[in-house]
């Protein structure tokens, strides 16, 4: 960190490349004030370097190894509320159509692959499993293949949760190679972009020795009815130091990515109306035109966060339930 001539603070940035941080990647938006040096990262990555080596003064950041790290006491890292990725996570589960699993119940017993087992993804998708379907965490046998370390679970002090059973999976194979040999009957997600934390390479997605678990079609929405939650794995980080000696950074940083996603927005909302002829528009259009999923800010997600924090303390993964006033930035609450 550093001032420009002009003034400016100089930061750097970590971000995954999408529709929502292209803009600010690409040096469209920037925060007023502020000048951005960007990195582009699979979160895989990103998160280790950050949570061991805290190379970056902002960046995405998982949210639930921000919330165990912060339910252990104040951390370097002031959380920013602008989640660039949402997702029905418990959708990504995959299964061996020969270990006969055809619903959720038949997990119970079996072995499942999981990348890191405290990563935002796993504990969506163990939660929606114990809620939901009544398969609890230690129902199952748990395969994990980041190592200790290069895992964010390394950096916080991972240990599994008592009456739960993970397996650390040898450095000589993955979750897509155990897949394959039947040494796993299925993988509660399975991440092969090349990262340097993910080992998995094989493509299982149109293998036909492997299927979802859930009719994708029918589940996401089945969920969203029910529980209104579409859920975060990602948020945004500030270095505390910068945080505490400009505190205005926050708010200039989360305007710039505001701004950003209001450019999707528009976009998306262009492509819709273009599809239909002025009065021809429905109702179920005009609503989606009308909202965004992905809206940022703590007001507007606070369901979906304070369920993801109470997950990581439910599965074990904090001795306490961590508010999210200790995790964002004080100005960002009421957004």
């Amino acid at each position: 960190m550093q001032r420009t001539p002009a003034g400016k603070l100089e930061l750097s940035i970590a971000l995954s490349r999408n529709e929502n941080t292209q803009a600010i990647l690409d040096g469209r938006i920037a925060p007023d004030a502020i000048t951005l040096h960007p990195t582009a990262l699979h979160p895989s990555e990103m998160f280790w370097r950050q949570l061991k080596f805290a190379e970056f003064d902002v960046s995405e950041m998982s949210m639930s190894s921000l919330t165990i790290a912060t339910s252990q006491g104040p951390t370097q890292w002031v959380a920013i509320p602008v989640f660039t990725t949402r997702e029905f996570f418990h959708l990504r589960a995959l299964v061996r159509v020969a270990s006969g699993i055809e619903k959720p119940a038949d997990l119970k017993g079996k072995r499942v692959g999981v990348p890191e087992y405290q990563q935002t993804a796993a504990i969506w998708g163990r939660g929606v499993l114990q809620h939901e379907f009544g398969v609890h965490p230690r129902d199952i046998e748990w395969h994990m293949e980041r190592t200790p370390e290069t895992s964010h679970g390394g950096s916080t002090g991972f240990k599994a949760p008592d009456g739960v059973t993970v397996h650390q999976i040898p450095a000589s194979t993955n979750i897509g190679e155990m897949m394959v040999k039947g040494e796993l009957d299925a993988t509660l997600l399975y991440l092969t972009d090349p990262n340097l934390v993910d080992r998995s390479r094989i493509d299982l997605s149109k293998d036909d020795r492997f299927r979802p678990l859930f009719d994708r079609k029918a589940e996401g929405p089945r969920y969203f009815k029910k529980t209104g939650i579409y859920q975060i794995n990602h948020g945004m980080v500030i270095r505390r130091s910068i945080h505490e000696r400009y505190p205005w950074a926050a708010l200039n940083i989360f305007s710039a990515f505001a701004k950003a996603r209001a450019e999707v927005v528009r976009a998306r909302d262009t492509a819709l109306h273009q599809h239909y002829e002025p009065g021809l528009i429905g109702d179920d259009v005009r609503k989606a035109l009308s909202t965004d999923p992905m809206a940022y800010g703590v007001k507007s997600s606070r369901k979906v966060l304070e369920t993801v924090t109470q997950y990581v303390h439910e599965q074990g993964l904090a001795q306490r339930r961590v508010a999210l006033e200790e995790i964002f930035a004080p100005s960002t609450m009421d957004l």
